[in-house]
């Protein structure tokens, strides 16, 4: 095997096994919900509804089909299985690593300082966010293809190769379709084809740069559709904060402090969060310092543009792709992110690299000083990449952190609170939303996660304030006016309700939980006929949650009402809530249980209900006399009846682990 290659080979390798404890990291509840655990399409895995819908969708503020393709493949491989997910990221981090050598090899033709700036790109701590982080999957891939399309582009300019231009290209739409972030590669192939490709150079004929620049409208033309697709999708979604919000003034300020602030935290990698909120005022000393560093390097990269081109390549790499992120265009709540610098400081990387191997040459240091400074630094990377690690173990790790090394962070606090509540550890997530209002007094998602918990404390007069509060907030979201209902309910005032209910279908004509909500709430009015179209209804939209089947397979085989009663039906739609579950959830089996007695099949009824009792002992599941009381009925050959008049039952459904 050939040097380079054993290089890339052990520059991958080392890479997988830095990166190894992450196979035992659980999923955390920023974004990895929204993409995976709790996206019932992306869950299915690579369905042809699915691969439509990957296309055609701006969910979560953004239009990259191969991303959501790529997260439905690992579920059709690993189910939910964090560790696999985490380390398919992985598996594309040490690929992107290996092919950044090869590329800056076929580039330069040096070997050790290729193989130091991939070893920097494969272990810098910063990009730890980009690879630990399951929802992030878009960075490891669009890099990916990015790096694909350079490595076709250079064999094009080496070799005059067409093939290898269009090559390019398609990778290059690919790598926008995983994420539009990379629009302004084409700027990178222009700086490329200035040093090292040498194909503009100064003083050189207008028409030859022209023609160099002008042969890649294809990549500009493809850039101009991203741009335009990513922005309304951000508008669609409403995650573009608007000049009212985030003043054009304010905008123009930040600007210069992030980028010295990822300056930074390239050359110092400490305090690293998951989340940087946006302070509330930057002093005027801290603006003109950023600025002043900005003017001092790109002075420098300029004066230094004929000597050593890699200077200004590096830096204009830097500052160009960190356009589409660099607050301009303010999407949410967030200063900057780690996780953007994951392409772009390969810039930098280029930069010091060949600065200090020129620096080297030229003053003829000995040996041993490159080498020497090139272990310790990379030594201090893989240090801190695995002290960085372990903040991405799961949720609540991660925002302790995160509210640890910044301040007044109110994502991280709600986030925190988010990932306590998922625990059962309600009185401690309430410290934490609490504690998010006092710094955002006005954000309607606080209002509905306290509405959310005290509701299950039992507390539903202060629930139901939460949840008003909310809907004043935000009044055209449908799942608040849902909340609001399901809690004006609890509380017997079920016309109420039922207005809540109406409005929130109207808002939404897709949400199923209205439907479902309204016909729990005509059972308890006695309503049953009624209850039960709407139950149809809620099925419509959502036939495939296990939750409605199960309770309405409950209601159909267990009411008294011999008008509405069909054990058939029931029987139908709990065999299909037991398969959708896993067979492994208790009250799932009761309502099968109950459906197979109603029909007749009380030796199935007696088996399922057996089941259902003993997995409901093993996780000490509230109601185990009930199931037991079930069982014995089945016994002697009777089914359950009840009343659903001004009850709970049935029992609220957890969802599937």
């Amino acid at each position: 095997m050939s040097r380079p290659r054993l290089i890339a080979l052990l520059l991958a390798l080392t890479t997988l096994l830095v990166y190894l404890p992450v196979g035992t990291h659980r999923f955390v509840n920023y974004d990895d919900d929204d993409y995976i655990t709790n996206n019932p399409i992306v869950k299915k895995g690579p369905t042809w509804t699915g691969v439509q819908w990957a296309f055609t969708t701006w969910h979560a503020s953004n239009w990259h089909p191969l991303t959501w393709l790529s997260h439905m493949t690992d579920c059709w491989l690993f189910g939910l299985n964090a560790g696999a997910h985490h380390f398919v990221n992985v598996l594309f981090h040490a690929a992107n690593a290996a092919l950044l050598f090869v590329l800056l090899r076929r580039l330069t033709g040096a070997l050790w300082p290729c193989a130091f700036i991939a070893a920097l790109f494969a272990w810098h701590p910063l990009h730890v966010e980009s690879v630990a982080w399951i929802a992030e999957r878009k960075d490891v891939l669009s890099t990916f293809f990015a790096l694909l399309a350079l490595l076709s582009y250079t064999k094009y300019a080496k070799e005059n190769c067409r093939r290898s231009f269009w090559l390019a290209l398609f990778f290059f739409a690919l790598g926008l379709m995983a994420k539009p972030m990379l629009v302004t590669l084409p700027f990178v192939l222009l700086l490329l084809d200035f040093w090292p490709l040498r194909r503009i150079s100064f003083p050189s004929t207008l028409n030859s740069q022209l023609s160099t620049v002008f042969e890649k409208w294809p990549f500009f033309l493809l850039t101009v559709i991203s741009c335009v697709i990513t922005f309304v999708a951000q508008r669609h979604s409403e995650s573009v904060v608007s000049l009212k919000n985030v003043s054009l003034s304010y905008r123009l300020e930040n600007l210069p402090v992030a980028y010295a602030t990822y300056l930074e935290k390239i050359f110092w990698p400490v305090k690293l969060s998951v989340i940087y909120p946006l302070p509330g005022k930057i002093s005027a000393l801290t603006v003109a310092a950023a600025v002043a560093v900005l003017i001092f390097i790109s002075a420098g990269a300029w004066l230094a543009r004929k000597r050593s081109p890699y200077f200004i390549v590096g830096w204009l790499w830097f500052l160009g792709m960190l356009v589409p992120v660099i607050g301009l265009v303010q999407v949410g709540g967030a200063a900057l992110a780690d996780r953007y610098t994951y392409f772009s400081a390969t810039g930098i990387f280029i930069m010091v690299t060949s600065g200090f191997c020129d620096l080297a040459s030229r003053f003829q240091f000995p040996k041993m000083i490159l080498p020497s400074v090139a272990t310790v630094i990379l030594a201090a990377c893989l240090a801190l990449t695995e002290h960085q690690l372990r903040f991405w173990q799961d949720g609540e790790t991660l925002f302790r952190h995160a509210i640890a090394v910044t301040k007044n962070n109110d994502v991280a606090l709600v986030d925190l609170g988010v990932a306590l509540d998922a625990q059962g550890r309600f009185d401690e997530a309430l410290v934490q939303y609490h504690e998010a209002l006092r710094l955002v007094p006005g954000r309607y998602q606080i209002h509905n996660n306290l509405g959310n918990i005290l509701g299950i404390l039992g507390r539903p007069e202060e629930a139901l304030a939460e949840y008003r509060e909310a809907v004043r907030l935000k009044p055209d979201l449908a799942f608040l006016h849902n909340g609001t209902g399901q809690m004006l309910a609890r509380l017997g005032r079920f016309d109420e309700a039922a207005g809540e209910f109406a409005g929130a279908a109207r808002l939404d004509p897709g949400f199923a939980s209205p439907h479902f909500e309204l016909a729990k709430t005509w059972l308890k009015q006695g309503r049953d006929a009624d209850a039960i179209d709407q139950f149809r209804a809620a099925l419509r939209l959502d036939p495939d949650n296990f939750q409605f089947l199960a309770y309405i397979a409950h209601v159909l085989a267990a009411i008294e009402n011999p008008q509405v009663r069909d054990g058939n039906t029931a029987l139908i739609l709990a065999a299909k809530a037991n398969a959708l579950s896993g067979g492994v959830q208790p009250l799932v089996l009761d309502a099968l249980g109950m459906a197979c007695a109603e029909t007749g099949d009380f030796t199935n009824a007696q088996e399922v209900a057996q089941r259902a009792v003993e997995i409901a002992a093993a996780v000490k599941l509230k109601g185990l006399d009930l199931l037991q009381h079930r069982l014995e009925l089945y016994k002697n050959h009777q089914p359950w009846r009840e009343s659903f008049l001004a009850t709970n039952a049935p029992p609220e459904i957890p969802p599937k682990n």
